[in-house]
């Protein structure tokens, strides 16, 4: 380190961020430098004076979180990554900003090792992804104390995550929660792509969070000092937090500063050099001179010790707490998991019980949250129909932490968000409920859930027309195909109480995938009578019914539409048509299957018809072009559910006469 880092002020730190992430972006000929230059001197106060981490170790458990929820402002975070000195944010990577391979994406999402926890493309989502996180905090903190939990979670936002709906639904819930470790920087720059906000938009900001139960403070934020003095207030609050700092976008950038030419495109190479003589910086591009990088590394350093000795701390704990720590953090399920659902797969097989699968996932639950610890389950105020409540889970509210059940309220949206940052943060396996129509809200959180690689599940009920007299607004019918659209997302929908067990044991499992339980409202009924440690469902599709000697008809179906390819495959057997049975429980995890297998299951037979009361798109994986298909190619209606599987043809007696269709269609071909 240079002897001149101590001398090394605010400003300077600060331009080094300006300098970078206009270099940058010139060179990528493609980013916004607006809110990087303007957000620069709160980045600069919040990584040197406040944020607990350490870049040596970029995971450890007890540090600061932070989430820039303007992912348009990825500058900012990975200029300061590097002069932090994260070993995986080098100058090369920064000169790659935007270039394929590179840790330094357009819009990050999250990629812990180069320093970034959360870093959301889609406004609002940010936000709302650290609610989760405060969440996940004040859990873990009421679970194993504040020796071993003790930390905040920062976010910058912008004008544009405060206009997008999510936003309100989270700092709903966060104020309702009373999330005090919650503290959000609000990049006030009145400027979105369009112009100024008031071409849009006329909220006081500050008021509304207000309303919402937070702490609220407005300052200069090209003020390093005001900006700490309320940092230092927030941290002492007993309510979240939002610190408006009033900032020009592009600050620096002579011409085109306070106005919407820096938010998304370079400043253009006069632009840069003039901005660079008004700020004095002197130094070539993507060149920060000694003193000020030494002073970002040193700051870097701040918290070394505060992570030696919590690893001390650590050390000390009795050794089964230490332990249970430890798996939570790494992600690992615990042993007592497979012990619990191979009791389940027991008791169901004996038993063959005629129930919902919303009610079998309750069942499934029962024996699941007390084997494992760390799930946090919660609903869209529909406990009562998702059945997502085990009888041990107490609230989790202000008052008890401690709890593991979250009253999200009507926040789908929110709710899922939150979701995600509770499988960011770390420590805990989330899951909630709603309805599967409205997974439309959740979508996008889901969607980042998938491309981030992160568990959390997702438990929609009342999957198909057959929740009846709700009518067609409640049923779903292409959401099925929307959500198998998704990669790396697997959808499940089982057929039985034992499948349900089965898919419940897999999501759990999937520690780099979301997953979806789309379960029935109507009862069904019990269809494994044996029971085996295979998981089956695991395989994505497995025969579930054998044909009498060399199969003509397979059919394939999923959850409550199983059964009634099996009611339809007496028939046909009793006329002396072989046809098998096939389960289909994920497509996804099917098409992960060997070539072998799939081809197995698929089989020759000359007739196949999928069976699903949803839309077709999807199955033809299955039957081909050319296959037969029951199911729904409209919207529902509202009468009780027989009456409408019977209204649209969903019945036993239409996949048989399905069949018989594409029998009779081939019989010239055979004759020939």
């Amino acid at each position: 380190m240079t002897e001149n880092a101590a001398q090394v002020d605010h400003r300077a730190m600060a331009n080094a961020i300006r300098a970078l992430a206009m270099d940058a972006v010139e060179a990528a000929k493609s980013g916004h430098p607006g809110m990087p230059m303007g957000a620069a001197d709160i980045a600069t106060v919040l990584f040197t004076r406040f944020l607990k981490f350490d870049p040596k170790a970029p995971d450890w458990p007890d540090r600061d979180r932070f989430v820039l929820s303007a992912g348009h402002a990825s500058m900012l975070l990975y200029s300061s990554l590097y002069l932090l000195g994260y070993e995986a944010m080098t100058i090369e990577e920064i000169k790659n900003f935007r270039q394929l391979g590179s840790h330094t994406a357009g819009h990050p999402e999250f990629d812990l090792k180069a320093g970034i926890e959360t870093t959301t493309g889609p406004l609002g989502q940010g936000i709302a992804t650290a609610v989760g996180m405060a969440m996940a905090e004040r859990h873990l903190n009421a679970t194993f104390g504040d020796e071993m939990v003790d930390h905040f979670t920062y976010v910058l936002a912008s004008d544009g995550d405060l206009m997008e709906g999510v936003s309100h639904e989270a700092i709903s819930l966060a104020g309702h929660l009373k999330l005090d470790r919650l503290i959000v920087l609000y990049d006030d720059n009145h400027i979105s792509i369009d112009g100024p906000t008031s071409l849009s938009d006329s909220t006081d900001t500050v008021e509304r969070f207000d309303a919402a139960g937070w702490h609220t403070q407005r300052v200069d934020g090209h003020d390093p000092d005001a900006i700490a003095a309320a940092i230092e207030a927030a941290r002492t609050s007993d309510r979240p937090s939002i610190i408006a700092c009033r900032t020009i976008i592009g600050y620096g950038a002579p011409n085109k500063q306070g106005t919407s030419a820096t938010h998304g495109a370079p400043l253009g190479a006069d632009e840069v050099q003039a901005a660079r003589l008004g700020l004095g910086w002197e130094a070539a591009p993507f060149e920060i001179p000694s003193p000020i990088r030494d002073a970002w590394r040193i700051a870097g350093l701040r918290s070394g010790k505060a992570r030696s000795a919590w690893e001390k701390r650590l050390a000390a704990l009795d050794h089964d707490v230490r332990n249970e720590f430890e798996r939570r953090t790494r992600g690992e399920l615990p042993v007592d998991l497979a012990t619990a659902i191979r009791s389940l797969k027991e008791t169901f097989a004996a038993d063959r019980p005629e129930i919902a699968t919303r009610k079998a996932s309750e069942l499934v639950l029962g024996a699941v949250n007390p084997a494992v610890p760390e799930t946090i389950g919660g609903s869209a105020d529909l406990t009562g129909s998702n059945n997502t409540r085990s009888p041990d889970l107490k609230d989790f509210s202000a008052e008890d932490y401690a709890g593991r059940y979250v009253h999200y309220g009507v926040r789908e949206h929110g709710m899922a968000a939150a979701m995600n940052g509770m499988a960011l943060h770390g420590g805990v396996i989330p899951y909630s409920g709603t309805f599967l129509v409205f997974s439309d809200y959740c979508r996008p959180s889901i969607r980042l859930a998938a491309l981030m690689g992160i568990r959390v599940i997702h438990v929609f009920t009342h999957d198909s027309i057959g929740l009846g007299e709700d009518g067609p607004t409640h049923q779903p019918v292409e959401h099925l195909a929307s959500l198998r659209a998704i990669p790396n997302l697997n959808v499940f929908r089982p057929a039985d109480a034992t499948e349900t067990a089965e898919c419940w044991q897999l999501a759990l499992e999937a520690r780099s995938r979301p997953s979806v339980l789309a379960l029935t409202r109507q009862n069904v009924p019990g269809l494994r009578t044996s029971v085996t440690d295979e998981n089956c469902c695991a395989r994505g599709a497995y025969e579930l019914a054998a044909a009498t000697g060399q199969a003509k008809v397979t059919l394939f179906a999923s959850g409550s539409e199983v059964s009634l390819a099996l009611e339809a495959r007496v028939i046909l057997e009793r006329d002396g048509i072989p046809t098998r049975v096939v389960s289909v429980p994920s497509f996804e995890l099917f098409e992960e299957q060997s070539a072998d297998y799939r081809r197995t299951i698929l089989d020759d037979a000359p007739v196949r018809v999928a069976v699903e009361a949803a839309i077709r798109q999807g199955w033809d994986r299955f039957v081909g072009r050319d296959g037969g298909f029951v199911g729904m190619n409209g919207f529902g209606a509202s009468a009780p559910y027989k009456s409408l599987y019977e209204h649209f043809g969903i019945t036993a007696e239409a996949v048989v006469a399905e069949a018989r269709r594409i029998l009779d269609s081939l019989a010239p071909a055979e004759e020939a």
